[in-house]
């Protein structure tokens, strides 16, 4: 594995640069969507509205000037409206595939919680296999591909809970929160001739993001390191208070986070340290806890600490 060149480097502070300017405040999440990026995985933002969800997919979309759609999703929305429809050409006597949204490098499915279950559907064989079928036909989506969906918390009238096999599908859940009032302050100032979005450049193409996804692949993960992020994903289901454990695909999609984040660090090898920033975004969302275990205050942040106390990270001695 080639170490973290100085052309990557450029080009992650960049991303950073334009994703600081449109989101004031917010570094440790634009950090987090960055290693989602590099990983190639799919990230579920969880937030109340107003906080920035949107404009930072939009920011990130520009900034690797890839093509970027979104998807308003409502209780009428049907499958078809996300991947696409055969229409029959009566002149050719043939159905031509006209593709939906998901045809893109950035789709944003927002407040994905009010689709129904069966549009939900419809994306899992997009994010899993990065390709849709319609009518038999197999269509490959564009590369790098990246789904970036939101819900909102705190609406429950017409929603409908994302299942898990959906939500094991996301490598990483997170929210934004709300500034801090002096961040809050600047943003009001700094959005008063125009917002930052409408100036912001591209500081990267998708192949320099297929070449970076591809050194993150090839970066070194030690035999101990990757047995570390094991243990604490069979934890979470020998755990008390937990109903359902992380699955083979969270500990697949915990090192590969691990590794984005080494590199974004600058680093060509991935460390226990790695792991342990990735677990409460990676796995917080795929683990489900007892009814009496949430009755007695458990939560699922605590859970996982509880689980990292118990897992002996490994330490490497140097004589």
């Amino acid at each position: 594995m080639e170490a973290v060149l100085q052309d990557d480097r450029s080009v992650l502070q960049g991303l950073i640069s334009n994703l600081e300017a449109c989101i004031m405040g917010k570094s440790e999440e634009i950090g987090l969507l960055i290693t989602a990026l590099l990983a190639g995985g799919h990230v579920l933002l969880e937030d109340v509205p107003g906080t920035g969800k949107t404009v930072l997919i939009k920011a990130l979309a520009k900034s690797i000037d890839g093509e970027y759609r979104r998807v308003q999703c409502n209780p009428d929305l049907l499958p078809t409206d996300i991947t696409g429809v055969s229409i029959f050409h009566p002149r050719n006597e043939t159905f031509l595939f006209r593709p939906g949204p998901i045809m893109t490098n950035i789709l944003l499915t927002d407040e994905i919680n009010r689709a129904t279950t069966k549009t939900q559907s419809a994306l899992l064989e997009a994010m899993e296999e990065r390709h849709i079928t319609v009518d038999g036909e197999q269509y490959m989506l564009p590369q790098p591909f990246l789904l970036l969906a939101t819900q909102n918390p705190i609406d429950f009238e017409g929603t409908y809970v994302l299942p898990e096999a959906q939500l094991d599908r996301f490598m990483m859940k997170f929210s934004l929160g709300y500034p801090d009032e002096e961040t809050e302050v600047r943003m009001i100032f700094a959005q008063t001739a125009g917002h930052p979005l409408e100036t912001l450049e591209p500081v990267a193409t998708a192949d320099k993001i297929l070449e970076m996804q591809r050194k993150v692949r090839e970066l070194h993960l030690d035999q101990a390191v990757g047995e570390y992020a094991v243990s604490i994903v069979r934890k979470t289901r020998e755990h008390p208070s937990v109903f359902l454990g992380a699955s083979p695909r969270a500990a697949i999609a915990l090192v590969q986070a691990a590794k984005a984040y080494a590199f974004l660090q600058g680093r060509d090898f991935c460390i226990p340290d790695d792991i342990k920033k990735m677990v409460p975004y990676v796995l917080g969302h795929r683990i489900l806890l007892h009814a009496e275990a949430r009755m007695e205050g458990a939560t699922v942040h605590t859970v996982l600490e509880s689980v990292m106390q118990q897992v002996r990270a490994p330490v490497r001695l140097e004589r």
